[in-house]
């Protein structure tokens, strides 16, 4: 009788000095069990740190030999866009999540995401912080207020009804994201991936809840008001001029 081997996800993990939570992340995503034997494959890629990061990989690595890590490097900081064109490069899992290095998100929850993928219902899956029960860390009110806006402006170019555009916690069939000639190299990336998929004819995108716990910029947050303006451009320029 032949087997077929189970299902690969590449998890993308974007480092800019993240040091302290790194190695807590790894190890989350180490101790998961996925959804119908999916295995995991693991690509950091180190944007530039000024940190050991590397180290902290390195360390993970070497406890972990049976798990397939990636670590992949920019000599300088280029944005968090550009780590996920390098890493999406070397991804070769039929599915793709993008998980950032910090602890806002809990890797517990891939299984949420790749429930109605793995069962033939969906090519993209959004985990949203405004919808279901799950934990919620309350912070800043403007920052909810031009997510809000953004998304709503998003919605208006593509015809979508999701409730968080800017959510990390992105999946895909590898495919179709490698497919899509990708542009921005700092946070733009978000609004540019949700106009480009929202034109591949037939696509099924779904949406599920997930908890956040969010960080304050003490703890290390770095998206600032700037780049929620830079967002609103590259909305109408990759949904309006392609």
């Amino acid at each position: 009788m032949q087997h077929t081997q189970a299902a690969l996800l590449s998890i993308l993990i974007p480092v800019y000095n993240e040091e302290k939570t790194l190695g807590l992340i790894l190890e989350k995503i180490a101790d998961v069990e996925l959804f119908e034997g999916i295995r995991k494959e693991i690509i950091v890629i180190n944007d530039g740190s000024e940190d050991d990061s590397k180290s902290v990989v390195t360390r993970f690595q070497q406890k972990h030999p049976s798990l397939t890590v990636k670590y992949l490097y920019h000599t300088s900081n280029q944005g968090k866009g550009a780590a996920l064109h390098t890493g999406l490069q070397q991804a070769r899992g039929n599915y793709l999540i993008i998980q950032d290095a910090d602890l806002e998100y809990d890797p517990r929850e891939y299984n949420l995401l790749l429930q109605p993928m793995v069962e033939g219902f969906a090519d993209v899956v959004y985990g949203s912080r405004f919808i279901g029960n799950r934990p919620h860390r309350t912070l800043y009110f403007w920052h909810y207020v031009g997510n809000r806006f953004i998304t709503f402006l998003s919605n208006l170019m593509t015809d979508l009804n999701l409730t968080d555009i800017e959510t990390c916690y992105k999946l895909f069939r590898t495919e179709y994201l490698q497919s899509l000639q990708l542009k921005e190299k700092g946070f733009g990336f978000e609004p540019e991936i949700t106009a480009k998929i929202s034109k591949i004819k037939g696509i099924r995108i779904y949406e599920i809840g997930i908890s956040y716990y969010g960080r304050t910029y003490k703890e290390g947050k770095k998206i600032t008001w700037k780049d929620g303006f830079w967002a609103l451009y590259c909305i109408l320029r990759y949904n309006l001029f392609g």
